[in-house]
C-alpha cells in the first residue's frame, strides 16, 4: 500500500488544495481497475484525520481499494449560499484530478463508493443520492443527515449566520438539492439505480435522532439499507471500529498479495 500526499489548485474553490491518498502496490503488468472509496471528514477536520485517527491504511492493506481522503474545509459539501462550491468541487472536479493523477483508479459505478463521518456522513450519502450513477454504495458513521433540521435549530441563535452561509434561509433548504431525505425521494421515483447505504450511529450521539429519521425514511423507499447502531457517541474510537464494518461490508476483492 502507497501513501501519497498532494497537494494540488481547485480551479472550482480557487485555491490550493490537499488530500491523502491509498495505493494498493500492484505489478506493471497488473492492468486491472481499482477500485475507490472516497473517505470524508467531519467538521472539526481536514484530509489527515483518518490517518491520524484511525488506522485506516492498516485496514484497507487487506482489500484491493484506493482510499481518497480530501480537504474539504467547513463547505458542507455543498455549493454554498455565500461562499464556495464546495459540491462541485467534490462531486465533479476532485473525481477528476483523481483520475487524471492515477488512471488506474476505476470510473465504473460499482467500484465507486463513499463514506464519512459526522458532516462527512452527510456528505458520502449526498454523493450516492444526488449521483447514483457514479456511486454504487455509501456510507454514513454517526452522520449529520437531516440539515433541514440543523438550519431550523440555529436561525435564531448566534449560529444561524454560518448556517444561512452555507444553506440559506432555513425554510428554503426542505427539498432543495442540499436535502438528503428530497433527494432519496428523487431517486427512488427515477429510473436511476439506487445506491446501497450504510447507517451506523451510537445510541448516546447527540445526532441519534436524525440517523433514526433517515433510517425509516430509506426503510420506506425500499433502499438497500444496512442500518446499525451500538452504545456510544461522537467519538473516533468508535468510528474507528465502525470503519472496519465498512470496508467489509463494500465487498471489495480482497489483495491477493499485500506488499509491506
Amino acid at each position: 500500500m502507497a501513501l501519497f500526499e498532494i497537494s494540488f489548485y481547485s480551479h472550482t474553490l480557487g485555491m490550493s488544495m490537499n488530500m491523502n491518498v491509498l495505493l494498493p502496490q500492484k505489478p506493471i503488468s497488473d492492468k486491472r481497475k481499482i477500485p475507490v472509496l472516497y473517505l470524508l471528514h467531519g467538521m472539526s477536520d481536514d484530509h489527515s484525520v483518518w490517518l491520524r485517527q484511525t488506522s485506516i491504511e492498516r485496514y484497507v492493506s487487506e482489500y484491493d481499494l484506493a482510499i481518497i481522503m480530501p480537504t474539504t474545509h467547513l463547505g458542507w459539501y455543498t455549493d454554498m449560499v455565500h461562499g464556495n462550491n464546495y459540491w462541485t468541487f467534490i462531486s465533479k472536479e476532485l473525481p477528476d484530478i483523481c483520475h487524471s493523477f492515477f488512471p488506474q483508479l476505476s470510473q465504473a459505478r460499482e467500484d465507486n463508493f463513499a463514506a464519512g463521518l459526522s458532516m462527512g456522513g452527510y456528505g458520502a450519502l449526498k454523493l450516492g443520492l444526488a449521483k447514483p450513477e457514479k456511486f454504487s454504495a455509501v456510507a454514513s458513521l454517526s452522520g449529520a443527515l437531516d440539515v433541514r433540521a440543523i438550519c431550523r435549530e440555529f436561525q435564531h441563535t448566534e449560529e444561524g449566520s454560518f448556517w444561512f452561509n452555507i444553506f440559506g434561509d432555513a425554510d428554503d433548504v426542505q427539498g432543495s438539492d442540499n436535502d438528503l431525505l428530497a433527494l432519496a425521494e428523487t431517486v427512488s421515483n427515477s429510473n436511476q439505480p439506487k445506491p446501497k447505504v450504510y447507517i451506523w450511529c451510537g445510541t448516546e450521539d447527540f445526532l441519534y435522532d436524525q440517523n433514526i429519521t433517515m433510517k425509516n425514511h430509506l426503510s420506506r423507499l425500499n433502499f438497500d439499507l444496512t442500518y446499525k447502531e451500538s452504545p456510544g457517541d461522537h467519538q473516533w474510537k468508535y468510528w474507528d471500529e465502525m470503519i472496519q464494518e465498512v470496508l467489509n461490508w463494500l465487498a471489495v476483492s480482497k489483495m491477493i498479495t499485500s506488499p509491506k
